[in-house]
């Protein structure tokens, strides 16, 4: 007996501190590379203050008097800036890259991160293309990595709430209509910086304008809210209502697709008095209306008076863009197929966007069967 309790007491005394290395191992810091600066969103990780999520230990930038720039607002040392990606990427051996380069350029950082076995999340659209995301989603499955995109709205409170009261709690119905409004006065009007808006309004590095930088927002929310199912039809119209300033890209679009029993409007605008992210939601017996990222209306149905909600914040785990894709590569969070961020959602959304562009230049309808061919 006593001769068991001394094998006992090794094994656990040998044991424990194994465990205790393993979980310090698990909590230390994500090293993370940022590639480009040119994104104004770039302030978002710039300014992170929880050190123990997530670590930027490399910024490829060739633009260094853009690199001093930020270096002198946020406080980073310019001894972590590199010239490119690659170099960025082989001085540090990162975990995962955070993309804040043009659209077009998304493409070149998943050719060269994938095979190193390097998680990726991109700024919202994941491409501009459907012949780029072809080629993104086939090195992400390949080499088994994590490819996300990032949007604002997928950290509102109020979104994960709609999804609640519509999917989970099926207060209103079966859904029959979303409506979108999201965009701003213009990213000139509203002052972007030089180095966003020589991208941002280029119809090769965006893939267009207002269609592509706010049409994304509707399409993420609605292939979520759809389960991932496809539109059967997508109908664009765009126009150029402010020649004089955009004069190579969309300031103002519509984009209608048809479901087999729902209707999503996207109304995406560079010419909105203000900003603005809202999201309507008509089920088949009352509606949910997102007016930003916290406050809400619910009518559940005729005989029930509208209530006005203020939606909670998200969990802790769930509620910033760097926390949440460190849980995800450590395994703490195993996203749904079909999440905001997810590469399938992401798939289906740049094919709407696609074929919305083509829409819009063909002033056809274009038949998602037939466009996107088996």
């Amino acid at each position: 007996m006593l001769l068991r309790l001394l094998i006992a007491i090794f094994i656990i005394s040998n044991y424990i501190p194994v465990i205790a290395q393993n979980d310090t191992l698990k909590q230390k810091p994500l090293r993370v590379v940022i590639v480009g600066l040119v994104h104004d969103h770039v302030g978002w990780i710039l300014g992170y203050q929880n050190k123990k999520d997530i670590e930027v230990v490399g910024i490829a930038e060739p633009n260094h008097s853009l690199a001093e720039k930020y270096s002198k607002k946020y406080g980073y040392n310019m001894n972590i800036v590199y010239n490119t990606m690659e170099e960025a990427i082989e001085k540090t051996k990162p975990g995962a890259v955070l993309a804040f380069n043009s659209i077009y350029e998304h493409l070149k950082v998943v050719e060269y991160c994938a095979p190193r076995g390097i998680h990726i999340m991109v700024e919202k659209p994941l491409a501009v293309s459907n012949e780029h995301v072809t080629k993104m989603l086939a090195l992400a499955k390949k080499y088994n990595i994590h490819l996300l995109t990032n949007y604002e709205t997928t950290w509102y409170g109020s979104n994960a709430k709609a999804y609640q009261i519509i999917k989970e709690d099926k207060l209103i119905g079966d859904i029959r209509k979303i409506v979108f409004h999201t965009g701003h006065r213009g990213p000139v009007e509203i002052g972007c910086s030089a180095e966003f808006l020589q991208w941002l309004t280029d119809p090769v590095l965006n893939g267009g304008g207002a269609l592509i930088d706010f049409g994304c927002y509707g399409a993420d929310l609605a292939t979520w809210l759809m389960n991932g199912e496809t539109p059967l039809t997508v109908t664009a119209i765009t126009q150029q209502i402010k020649p004089e300033i955009y004069p190579k890209v969309d300031d103002e679009a519509t984009i209608i697709l048809t479901y087999k029993k729902t209707q999503v409007i996207i109304q995406a605008s560079w010419n909105w008095p203000f900003g603005r992210k809202d999201m309507q939601v008509y089920g088949k017996t009352g509606f949910v209306f997102c007016k930003d990222g916290t406050n809400m209306q619910i009518k559940e149905d005729e005989k029930k008076e509208a209530q006005t909600l203020t939606a909670s914040a998200l969990n802790n785990d769930r509620n910033d863009p760097f926390v949440y894709f460190a849980n995800v590569i450590r395994g703490n969070i195993k996203m749904n197929k079909y999440d905001l961020s997810s590469v399938e959602t992401n798939d289906i959304v740049v094919k709407i966007l696609d074929a919305a562009r083509r829409s819009a230049k063909t002033g056809k309808t274009i038949t998602w069967n037939e466009y996107y061919k088996k």
